[in-house]
This record gives structure tokens, C-alpha cells and sequence, in this order.
């Protein structure tokens, strides 16, 4: 079965104190979606359109996994705070196999 990601690409923070707090109520999402994060960061080198602003890349076991911690209490609770802090790219994407 392919892995699931969560990948997140900050265009702007405008927040930073809030982006803490969410991450920290993230986090608890994330944990108990059974996975980890890979990429957690500043870009080394960008392309084309590409920002040096924060990257995050998160690894379920699967695709259905990554979109019920997405739908969690906890994630939803994170977004709230989040608000509009920053300005970025989500997706939930499927793995290859």
C-alpha cells in the first residue's frame, strides 16, 4: 500500500508566534496519525517560482491515514489557531507504490 504525505509550503509567515502554536497542536495530530515528519524547514535552494520560506513534508502509512489525521480533532484545533498567519501551499498526496 503507498505511504500518504502532507506537504506544506509557506509562501509568507506574518505570525511566527501563532505558527508555533499550531505546529505545537499539530504535532499531537500528527503523532497520533501514527506518523513523522521527513522535511521540516527553510528550502536549501528553490527554483522558478520556488520560496525559501518553511517546507514541511509529513509520512503516513497510507493515504487514507494521512486524510483522517487531517480530519482529527486535534488538526482542526491547530487550523483554528493557525488562522491567517501565513500564507502557504497543503496538500495531501498519495505515495507511489
Amino acid at each position: 500500500m503507498a505511504k500518504g504525505y502532507w506537504i506544506s509550503a509557506y509562501r509568507k509567515i506574518t505570525k511566527p508566534e501563532q505558527v508555533l502554536e499550531y505546529s505545537k497542536i499539530a504535532t499531537l495530530a500528527i503523532q497520533e496519525g501514527g506518523s513523522h515528519p521527513l522535511v521540516r524547514g527553510p528550502a536549501a535552494m528553490t527554483q522558478g517560482d520556488g520560496v525559501k520560506e518553511r517546507t514541511v513534508v509529513i509520512e503516513f502509512d497510507s493515504l487514507d491515514a494521512a486524510i483522517a489525521a487531517f480530519n482529527s480533532a486535534h488538526y482542526q484545533e491547530a487550523l483554528q489557531v493557525l488562522g491567517d498567519a501565513c500564507e502557504r501551499d497543503f496538500r495531501v498526496v498519495e505515495g507511489v507504490a
